[in-house]
């Protein structure tokens, strides 16, 4: 198993300007750069179900992932889940109001299944790897929220049973 998990904070971010935002998993392909593509699978607000289609770089290779939300509480926490016959991948993301914007907390944990379970510590450097260029995106990301959001630019589509915090 491996893990990562980073908190960013961003100055003059509200939290559901971010969830907005991060909750519709295509977004990943604007933040983290080991994302070629990233496609949602269904309509309407994002809920417990919505589904997205990423396709993965990794170690020179294509990864297609089907991520599915399995929890969501709106403008507090989503947590995504993929499997494919190689791993299962949990992503969670967490948001949190600060004094003067808000803090994204983003934890990843990827579970190898047969053969790629042996490569655990292996496994791990990759993935610290990966999780730092990962976080660096999100946080020029959400920065990049922050101001398109002074500038009065980039409206925030409405997440199915949210609220403004």
């Amino acid at each position: 198993m491996a893990r990562y998990e980073t908190t960013i904070e961003t100055a003059g971010l509200q939290v559901n300007r971010a969830f907005a935002h991060l909750s519709d998993f295509t977004s990943a392909q604007d933040w983290d750069p080991g994302v070629i593509r990233a496609d949602r699978n269904d309509r309407g607000a994002i809920r417990v179900g919505s589904t997205f289609d990423l396709v993965a770089s990794f170690l020179g290779r294509e990864i297609p992932l089907t991520y599915e939300i399995v929890e969501l509480s709106p403008n507090d926490r989503v947590v995504l889940r993929a499997e494919n016959e190689s791993v299962v991948s949990l992503d969670e993301l967490r948001f949190t109001a600060t004094d003067d914007g808000c803090a994204v907390t983003y934890r990843a944990q990827l579970d190898g299944k047969g053969w790629f379970r042996i490569m655990g510590p292996v496994l791990q450097q990759l993935f610290n790897r990966i999780g730092r260029t990962a976080e660096e995106g999100l946080a020029g990301y959400l920065e990049r929220l922050a101001d398109a959001g002074r500038a009065g630019t980039a409206p925030v589509e409405p997440v199915e049973g949210s609220s403004k915090r």
